[in-house]
Formats: structure tokens, sequence, C-alpha cells
């Protein structure tokens, strides 16, 4: 599929301010969130969700008209994720305005995160003729990357507001969140690269031979087809995106967070965030790009 920069960025920014309020609502739960700059954080959250739901606008053919999305939420999941996106934008505003240290408001925004994630991947999930997305690690991936991000983003948030030890106290659940994430991430990998295309160039041109050779692609000049269901890249920038988001994700993150944590120093969490960010860029521009569209078979694949 042709990755779009406004889903990457969408998918990308909304899922790390979900695990960032994770991270502050557990904290909260458990009495070690920093009570001085929790609204200033949740804040921050919020901008980023913002930000993301205006990424998502750019995806639309006719933005003015995207209040219409939520009309289909009994059969549609980008529907349901466009109500709970709003609503959980919401409950983080009221709990930053009101400052409360309730738990109510926690336990409130871990179910938030966790029906948006849930959302989100089940868009992908549900589409089952594309067999890299159609699957359960589909979900884990969005929840474990989005906590492993999440983590990362509320340590350098804190050192950035002025409360080290607070991110100083979250290193050791950002090493197991992105050692989890990097994970299930190569769990999807593998899985995926060992996948075999259910369509063949015989049921797509319905050309029933033993043997069919494609010597042109489906048309002499681009269409929709051509520009919309295939990533467009050579094979060794594909591949080497594959690499540079596991690297700057999760290998990288984890070395500085490590540092972080058994050396104190604060800025290797501004710097674990930097790298995780482009990391996580070019992750989510791979998760698009490696789904394989059945038309592809017709469209872009020639012997």
């Amino acid at each position: 599929m042709k990755p779009a920069l406004s889903i990457i960025l969408f998918t990308t920014i909304a899922g790390a301010a979900q695990g960032a309020a994770v991270v502050l609502a557990v904290a909260t739960l458990s009495g070690a969130a920093p009570v001085r700059v929790v609204p200033l954080l949740l804040g921050v959250l919020v901008v980023m969700l913002l930000a993301a739901l205006v990424a998502s606008f750019f995806h639309l053919g006719h933005p003015m008209r995207a209040w219409r999305a939520a009309a289909m939420w009994r059969t549609s999941w980008m529907s349901r994720e466009v109500i709970v996106l709003p609503a959980f934008i919401a409950l983080l505003a009221a709990w930053a305005w009101t400052a409360s240290t309730s738990p109510v408001f926690a336990w409130l925004a871990i179910a938030g995160a966790l029906a948006l994630w849930y959302c989100t991947a089940m868009i992908y999930v549900c589409i089952r003729f594309i067999q890299e997305w159609a699957h359960p690690l589909t979900i884990v991936n969005y929840v474990t990357i989005g906590l492993a991000s999440g983590v990362v983003t509320a340590g350098a948030l804190s050192v950035l507001a002025g409360e080290p030890a607070f991110a100083a106290a979250l290193g050791d659940w950002a090493i197991a969140a992105i050692a989890v994430a990097w994970f299930t991430r190569a769990m999807s990998l593998r899985r995926n690269a060992s996948l075999k295309p259910t369509s063949t160039v015989q049921t797509a041109t319905g050309i029933r031979a033993g043997r069919v050779v494609q010597t042109s692609m489906g048309m002499t000049g681009g269409s929709f087809n051509t520009r919309e269901f295939f990533h467009g890249v050579s094979q060794a920038a594909y591949r080497s995106a594959k690499a540079a988001f596991q690297v700057f994700a999760f290998a990288v993150p984890l070395l500085l967070v490590s540092w972080a944590w058994l050396a104190g120093s604060s800025a290797a969490w501004l710097l674990a965030a930097g790298s995780q960010a482009i990391g996580l860029l070019a992750e989510r521009w791979f998760f698009f790009a490696q789904a394989r569209h059945p038309q592809n078979i017709y469209y872009q694949a020639v012997s």
C-alpha cells in the first residue's frame, strides 16, 4: 500500500500521547506522579492529540465533511475511532483543567487509550484480504509500541518540565516497554515474511491456464491503482526502511534509556525521544508499505 504522510503522523503522534497518558495514569494510581507538573504534561498531550487530529484531516478527500465520518459507527471502526478520539482529548483536557488527583480520571484515561488503540488497529485488522494486517498482532503492536513511545515521551517531557526524578523512576518501565514492543514487532515481521499470497496471476486475470506469465503491467500509463496501492520505492529502499526503524525506534532508545537509568542522565531521555520519533515514523511507513494489496499482482508485478 502507499503510505500516506497524514496517517503516519496521526498514528505516531497519537500513539505516543496515548502511551504517555497511560504512564501518568498508572503513576497517579501508584502515588508516584509528579503532582506539580501533571496538569502541564496532560496539556502537552492534549496538544499532541489535537495536532494528530489535524494531520488526519489531510487524508480526507473533503475535510469539511469530516463530521460525517462518525455516522457509520455501528459498522465502521474508523467511525468509532472518530468518536473515541475527541472524547479522549476532552477527558485529558478536563483532567488537566481540574488538576484532580482522583483515581477516576486515571482509570478513564487508561480505558480511553486502550479503546482508541483498539479502534485504530481494527481499521486495518478488519481488511481481511490484506494478510499483513489481518492478524491480532496488529492490535498488539499498536498497544505495545504506543506504550513504549509513551514512556519515553513522558520521561522526556518530565525532564523538560524540571522533574528529572520522575523521569529516572520511569527508567525500568521504559526498558521493559521498548523491549516488549521490539519483540512483538519482530514477531509480526517474521510472520509477514512467511506469508504466501492467496491470490495468483490466474485469479487476478481470470485466466485458468496452468502457467500464466505476465509481461507488462496492467496498463501502459499510471492510474489510481498504480499510485495508491503500491509504495513506489525500490527494494533497496524498502529493506533499508525495515532495518532503520528497528535501529532508531528500538535499539538506540533502549541503549539511551538504559544509560539514563544507570547513569542518571537527563539528556539521554531527550536523545531517546528524538531517535524514537524518527524510528517510529519509519516504522509506520513500513507498516503501510509492507501491506500487499491483491490488485498489485496484476497492476504492479511483472515476470
